[in-house]
């Protein structure tokens, strides 16, 4: 987002003589979480805009002139974006295709331009931008945490072509080896497992509880519910039991690559 909106809130807290933990301790929020709006890499939701208006007696400001960040996204899918992007644990399940913010350009764009109905070049161009915005999270060294559990369909079914595949399938062997994630795949020769209904999305939180985002044909939804997400954690833990060790795991990425006619 345009970082106007975070120098202006930092500019108010000075004024308002608080440092960022009294801030947040006044509306109810984290202290990181203040520095991230701050610094412009977060946007803070309607609720969260509401109480920093209240602890700065700034009336209705930050909460009626929030950035437009002009993202395009499904709609089922805007409030999983914005606890993604909070998010400082996030746990991957995908069945059919690469996880949003693992995906590479190309194949986004592979992705995207075969959605129906169909989309103009500039549309198809707004939802790659949104999507490589959302890849951003892992320019952070550390935070969040993402672990990738990948059906091997995942990574056998063509998106885009051979060459697409291989560049994407090495971005995530080259993520891994970096250690800024942890990928782990589920082989054909399993069978069934646990997770076959659809994709699935554990996220953690430094000030609130974990939360679950399942996803299916044009649908989507938040499960909050503690009983809820720790059955849905459950089932991922018992499906990444099942799955390839993670040096394996590499080993088949590499092998896909050859396959799709990369060679390191």
């Amino acid at each position: 987002m345009s970082n106007i909106y975070g120098e202006w809130l930092k500019a108010q807290r000075e004024a308002a003589g608080l440092t960022q933990q009294e801030l947040a301790t006044a509306a109810v929020m984290t202290r990181s979480h203040i520095a991230h709006i701050e610094a412009g890499r977060r946007t803070p939701s309607k609720e969260d805009a509401r109480r920093l208006d209240r602890a700065l007696n700034t009336g209705d400001v930050l909460s009626s002139f929030l950035p437009d960040e002009d993202t395009a996204v499904a709609g089922y899918f805007e409030a999983a974006l914005q606890l993604e992007q909070q998010a400082t644990m996030i746990r991957e399940f995908a069945l059919s295709f690469i996880p949003g913010i693992l995906q590479t350009e190309r194949y986004a764009r592979a992705v995207l331009s075969t959605s129906f109905p169909p989309v103009g070049e500039t549309e198809c161009d707004r939802l790659v931008v949104t999507r490589l915005e959302r890849a951003k999270i892992l320019e952070d060294p550390v935070t969040p945490v993402v672990w990738a559990l990948l059906d091997e369909a995942v990574l056998r079914r063509v998106v885009g072509g051979p060459e697409v595949m291989a560049e994407q399938v090495m971005h995530m062997v080259q993520l891994t080896d970096a250690r800024r994630i942890r990928l782990h795949v589920l082989p054909f020769g399993l069978g069934f497992h646990p997770l076959m209904d659809g994709m699935l999305s554990l996220l953690w939180f430094e000030d609130q509880p974990p939360v679950a985002y399942g996803e299916g044909l044009r649908m989507g939804r938040i499960y909050d519910s503690p009983s809820m997400v720790q059955e849905l954690q459950g089932l991922y833990d018992l499906a990444l039991s099942d799955a390839l060790p993670l040096k394996e795991s590499l080993a088949l990425l590499r092998a896909i690559t050859k396959d799709y006619g990369h060679h390191d």
